[in-house]
């Protein structure tokens, strides 16, 4: 493989479970793939035969993956944002990235390898940027209050707190 020119590219540091995430994460995003897979060789430092690095691809974007160990386990500090068409793709993003994982607050959620993930309907964004600060404010309070996000109430919230919005 050569590098042709700079680019920047994400680079995750699993434990032991690069090849599974990998696998996990392309069933998920359409326009995926997993590209090589290094894998040790007699003398180590790894189990021969077992993932040391590899590629993949999840929606056109390439991420590099170690196996690293234990060391450095994921954080909140890094999450990767999913900005969705409506309420159904929210919540097939969100029921299957936290599928073995964990629910947080305000589309947060952490996946069963422990990485974060905000999955955002494009309308949040509409809605709490609204030129109406009433409006605004009340979109951002009811996404406060939720875990995944869910674009019915948001609208509900806003709607209810100032003048609807007509699209136009």
């Amino acid at each position: 493989m050569s590098i042709t020119s700079s680019h920047i590219q994400p680079c995750l540091w699993f434990d032991d479970t690069l090849e599974e995430a990998a696998r996990f994460y392309t069933g998920i995003f359409p326009n995926s793939s997993i590209g090589h897979l290094s894998r040790y060789a007699e003398g180590g430092p790894g189990e021969p035969g077992s993932v040391m690095a590899g590629e993949f691809t999840l929606d056109g974007m390439t991420f590099r993956g170690i196996n690293g160990g234990p060391a450095f386990p994921f954080t909140e500090a890094v999450s990767f944002s999913v900005t969705c068409r409506d309420q159904s793709e929210v919540d097939y993003y969100w029921d299957s990235l936290v599928d073995g994982g964990q629910e947080s607050v305000c589309g947060w959620l952490k996946d069963r390898y422990g990485l974060s993930w905000q999955i955002v309907p494009a309308r949040l964004y509409e809605l709490v940027t609204d030129p109406d600060p009433v409006r605004a404010g009340a979109a951002t309070k009811a996404m406060l209050g939720m875990r995944r996000i869910i674009v019915a109430e948001l609208e509900a919230a806003a709607d209810a707190a100032g003048r609807p919005h007509t699209p136009g």
